[in-house]
């Protein structure tokens, strides 16, 4: 992983939470995937963080619930754009 990368990576999963209101509150259906993808990179790598450093936070029942959510998000976007 190239030192961009990393920082990239870094700072996306410090911002995990504005990237998940971001996509809650876009309502723009062009941007929603790209959105919803980008908050659960996020979730995802600020877990991994969490794991790796062997905290156990309420922070992780956040990223929980927000990667929930996200996934209820992009079930329903599926499912209008099936309709």
């Amino acid at each position: 992983m190239s030192n961009q990368t990393a920082l990239s990576s870094s700072s996306m999963s410090q911002n995990w939470r504005a990237l998940y209101t971001a996509a809650l509150f876009e309502t723009d259906d062009h941007r929603l995937a790209a959105r919803i993808a980008d908050a659960e990179k996020a979730i995802v790598a600020r877990a991994r963080e969490l794991f790796a450093a062997g905290a156990d936070t309420k922070e992780d029942q956040a990223l929980d619930d927000a990667l929930y959510a996200l996934r209820a998000l992009q079930s329903c976007m599926e499912l209008r754009a099936a309709a």
